[in-house]
């Protein structure tokens, strides 16, 4: 079948709710007019997604009830989508309602992994994902990171319901990067990535292939979450802190057992050369302060938004929810057989309040995953000198540069009827609500000053706050710390990497942050808010409007 036959064919059979998805459930987002496409297959890669609960054997004994993705390409290049170093793709898993499914042969160690799929894509490559909801509660779908429309960002109010299909579509606009997806629904966004709902987004491009970074089997993914396990082997989300772990609404989950790739205990094997390590923080509150446990000093290659201009060295980085790393990650030195450990530092000023998990508290240190040197002798290399060419914005393009908008943490309310709360820009959210100050113009550039108030004087609160911003990268062009909280401060500092794009940051107790941002390609309503899941549910969101 020709190219233009077969889209005229999906666009008849997705108009009339009778295409892949249409068999599954009614059509859950407006129609979309498809942009005209050549005949070259790799302009345009479409999949079926679901959301779905099952079971796996992520420890012996018995198998954990989990929430995850699964995906099939249904035209495109079919590797386009892959497994987070996972079984492969039609191994045979228990579906949540289909307990009595015989269960395949457990081994010892089972690789199996609920995070992913990974999809890959390329700059300027149409992309349309048919996403179906077979989970028993309303979701919706976030590219994170991505510079897509309003109506394929997320935005809570576009809900998709049990049973319903929603099509995303769109262009992919950004540079070569490590991306990621993960549900965005009101109020119960922290469960359903918690449950396991999240998988990777790489985007590669012409720059990106001749900057001649380690590829194929040398380009690794690593997702770092947090999660509680109980003497059952099921995750345990717990509300209401206390010893064991677990959150309160104005803290956020802390689990006591790191898990890399959906898999506890993780060892990563690597040979005797260099490699391409893309790090995700894919916890739902915990920070990370990443570092070798030997003091070899970790080189980046790139952050949010992709590769850097050149490599910057870091004894250590810090790593907030949301955000990516990619490091450049040589062992041609080492000897086979090699131990390493990648650990998470001691750092303070970030200590949670009333609940947490006094086990392992946020700043304790631990380790993240292992790594195992195997195979012969390889040959040192270093890293290119040049990684890319970051076109940068400019503060004197910025409208508001000597007034920029400025958006807060704090905390609202009382001690009684409802309790404190954490809000941002002064307010909890609200669907539909946009304030004054938080309406743009397109095509223009600003700086946006964001401030975290949340000093430690309020119930012993001293909280880290990662705030995201939906639909673009953003520049950060300054910190700054308030004077009684330099001694935290000075234990997290050096580990920012602000040389690259970026759409989550990290905003210490006491710090303030500017950002240069520029709102341009699509107007209507997106989401900026604190990528501590919990605080996001907890109202700690809001709107912000692009209009004309």
């Amino acid at each position: 079948m020709q190219m233009n036959e077969l889209l005229n064919r999906r666009t008849f059979l997705r108009t009339t709710g009778l295409g892949t998805a249409g068999l599954l459930a009614n059509i859950g987002a407006a129609p979309i007019v498809a942009k005209v496409r050549t005949n070259n297959v790799g302009d345009f890669l479409e999949i079926a997604l679901q959301a779905t609960a099952f079971e796996l054997p992520l420890l012996p004994g018995t198998w954990t009830r989990v929430w995850g993705y699964k995906g099939s390409v249904l035209y495109g290049d079919p590797a386009s989508l892959q497994t987070i170093q996972g079984p492969p793709r039609n191994y045979p898993v228990r579906l949540s309602n289909r307990a009595n499914l015989q269960a395949p042969p457990r081994p010892a160690r089972p690789p199996y992994s609920y995070l992913g799929p990974i999809i890959k894509a390329r700059r300027g490559q149409r992309v349309r994902i048919n996403f179906t909801n077979n989970l028993p509660e309303s979701t919706v779908m976030h590219w994170h990171g991505l510079h897509v429309a309003p109506e394929m960002d997320a935005h809570p109010s576009r809900l998709v319901t049990p049973g319903q299909t929603y099509i995303y579509e769109f262009d992919i606009a950004n540079r070569a990067g490590t991306y990621w997806f993960h549900p965005h629904p009101d109020g119960s966004t922290g469960r359903q990535v918690y449950n396991g709902l999240a998988g990777l987004f790489i985007v590669s491009d012409e720059e990106e292939a001749a900057a001649g970074l380690p590829a194929g089997n040398y380009d690794i993914p690593l997702v770092i979450q947090d999660r509680i396990i109980d003497a059952n082997n099921q995750f345990v989300y717990q509300t209401g802190g206390g010893q064991t772990g677990g959150m309160t609404g104005n803290d956020g989950f802390l689990g006591d057992r790191i898990l890399v790739n959906g898999r506890p205990d993780f060892t990563l094997d690597v040979a005797r050369r260099a490699y391409r390590l893309r790090l995700l923080n894919g916890s739902n509150s915990r920070v990370y302060k990443l570092g070798w446990d030997d003091g070899t000093p970790l080189t980046v290659i790139g952050t949010d938004g992709g590769l850097l201009e050149q490599t910057v060295q870091r004894s250590y980085v810090m790593l907030a929810p949301g955000e990516r790393v990619e490091l450049w990650a040589d062992f041609s030195g080492r000897e086979s057989g090699a131990r390493m450990q990648l650990r998470s530092l001691q750092f303070t000023g970030a200590e949670m309040g009333m609940g947490g998990n006094q086990m392992l508290p946020n700043g304790a240190p631990f380790t993240v995953m292992n790594v195992r040197v195997v195979g012969r002798t390889g040959e040192p290399t270093s890293p290119p000198t040049q990684l890319s060419t970051i076109n940068r914005y400019r503060m004197e393009d910025a409208v508001n540069r000597n007034a920029p908008r400025s958006f807060a943490v704090s905390m609202g309310g009382g001690m009684m009827g409802g309790g404190m709360r954490w809000l941002l820009n002064g307010r909890p959210y609200q669907e539909a609500e946009v304030a004054t100050n938080e309406i743009v113009r397109l095509n223009t550039t600003e700086v946006w000053e964001l401030i975290n108030n949340s000093t430690g004087g309020m119930m012993g609160m001293s909280m880290v706050h990662p705030i995201h911003i939906h639909g673009l990268q953003f520049q950060v062009i300054a910190r700054q710390i308030a004077s009684q909280l330099t001694a935290g401060y000075e234990t997290v500092r050096y580990g920012y990497v602000d040389e690259g794009w970026k759409d989550t940051v990290m905003l210490m107790p006491g710090e303030r942050i500017r950002l240069l941002l520029r709102f341009e390609d699509f107007t209507g309503m997106y989401v900026y808010h604190c990528h501590n899941l919990e605080h996001e549910d907890a109202g700690m969101m809001r709107n912000y409007l692009v209009r004309v």
